[in-house]
């Protein structure tokens, strides 16, 4: 498994595969680029003698027990800035001595991936990249000699902040346990996720989309005080919704292993909810905006189609996001959406508040001004879901793998109410710009155009995205 990283790939400009020499070296003095829970500088690294060799396994370890990470070797720090660059030697012998050290000083031996950025003067020195993903495998141990005695290292290290931490006996443990039940059913822990988010619901009678995502390779995001004030910063300043700059949640709160973040009032008209758990998992429940009509007479509320399939990218795309970046989380991930007339029809819902009216719940669109309703539905339905895998990484990328899921998905949805597909998008990964009102065509036509996703025109109309 590769690692990746939202964070660090906008750091460096891009992917760790497409790094240059003169973007490393440009990092520099930048402040923003000090070392972190994910990112660690050497200015050398010979691993030649028991400390050196030590201090590799050390590394690689502790960035393999927590959420992965990248080990920049040929960059001297100054209370974590780098502050110097140091070109090392980029030989085939001194890699493969590399490569024997890791094999040979943990276990299980961790694996990781390295990139070579040549300095365009001396093609044999440079900077080296050592990135190590999160690993199921874990724990990992150091198994070299310790160079100094330390009555409490048990000799499993783990990255905390900007600091490598020893693992303690109950650390340990609880990491055994989370290796040998990681293959345990993921549809569970997403039943107990969704159950979970439903349960803080507020009652209410409004319809709801909720995207849950539970990781294969669960991740390990460690909540602290310093951890939470960073989290809390990063998601209020967030803008969750594609195609839209704007920041959304307004209040950030810590749960029983989980973040909760929020928007609006819980006793209010469209009231959002969203669980970032430690593992990786999420949940996200979207207050759908739905409006009220009537037909033979018969009153009911109404979705429009491009509003649902809108809510379910950004979803899928924040909830990867976080999974990967926040919790270190690899591999695939189990996705489901519901769609729901309100939280209590949900099998796994709270019990039916006193509310009234419930109105019956379908699928329609609004014409292009967002005005006069077409019907789409040919029924009502309280209840519908979808399920789908997914690479974490596809979602958090937010490219054309992250629109095929969600074509898959509200496709699966939309015909519970008789609608043949989910017109806004389609399972090739394209969108289709006849079927969104202007309100959500211009955010989706330009988060399309930044990610090269292909935009179908209308007809008569010009694309410029493909």
């Amino acid at each position: 498994m590769s690692f990746r990283s939202r964070r660090l790939e906008a750091l460096f400009g891009g992917p760790l595969s497409e790094s240059t020499y003169e973007q490393i070296a440009s990092l520099v003095g930048v402040e923003e680029a000090a070392e972190a829970e994910d990112l660690d500088y050497k200015q050398q690294l010979a691993a030649a003698d028991p400390k050196g060799k030590e201090e590799l396994a050390k590394d690689v370890c502790a960035f393999a027990n927590h959420i992965g990470g990248v080990l920049v070797v040929g960059l001297a720090e100054a209370r974590g800035v780098p502050s110097k660059a140091m070109d090392i030697d980029l030989s085939d012998a001194h890699l493969r001595h590399l490569e024997q050290v890791v094999g040979s000083s943990t276990a299980p031996a961790v694996r990781y991936e390295t990139y070579q950025l040549h300095n365009p003067a001396d093609h044999g020195r440079g900077f080296l990249i050592i990135a190590v993903p999160r690993s199921p495998q874990g724990p990992h141990a150091v198994i070299t000699p310790p160079t100094k005695p330390t009555e409490k290292a048990l000799r499993y290290p783990r990255r905390s902040g900007s600091r490598t931490n020893w693992l303690t006996e109950t650390d340990i443990a609880t990491a055994y346990h989370q290796r040998f039940t990681a293959s345990a059913s993921r549809a569970s822990r997403l039943q107990d996720v969704e159950r979970e988010g439903l349960a803080a619901l507020p009652a209410s009678n409004q319809p709801q989309l909720l995207v849950t995502v539970t990781p294969e390779v669960p991740g390990d995001m460690t909540i602290t005080r310093e951890t939470y004030n960073r989290y809390q910063r990063d998601l209020i300043a967030a803008s969750p919704y594609l195609g839209d700059g704007d920041s959304f949640f307004s209040r950030v709160l810590v749960g029983s292993r989980r973040l909760i973040a929020t928007s609006g009032q819980p006793d209010g008209y469209g009231y959002q909810h969203c669980e970032l758990h430690r593992d990786g998992s999420g949940i996200w429940a979207y207050g759908i905006g739905a409006g009220a009509a009537t037909a033979d007479n018969e009153e009911f509320h109404f979705a429009n189609l491009d509003a649902v399939v809108y809510e379910l990218l950004s979803a899928l795309a924040f909830l990867g996001a976080h999974a990967r970046d926040r919790s270190g989380a690899t591999g695939t991930t189990l996705v489901k959406a519901a769609l729901v007339e309100a939280p209590h029809t949900h099998p796994h819902g709270p019990p039916r508040p006193q509310l009234a009216p419930l109105l019956p719940f379908r699928i329609d669109q609004t014409d292009i001004h967002g005005s006069r309703r077409s019907q789409l539905s040919i029924r009502m339905c309280p209840y519908a879901d979808a399920e789908a895998v997914a690479l974490v990484d596809d979602l958090a990328d937010a490219g054309v793998p992250l629109v095929q899921t969600a074509a898959h998905i509200a496709n699966e949805l939309v015909q519970a109410f008789g609608i043949v597909e989910a017109a806004p998008i389609t399972h090739d990964g394209s969108i289709n710009a006849a079927a969104w009102t202007t309100y959500y065509k211009a955010r989706i036509g330009s988060w399309a155009e930044a990610r090269q996703i292909q935009f179908i025109p209308q007809d008569g109309e010009a694309s410029s995205r493909s």
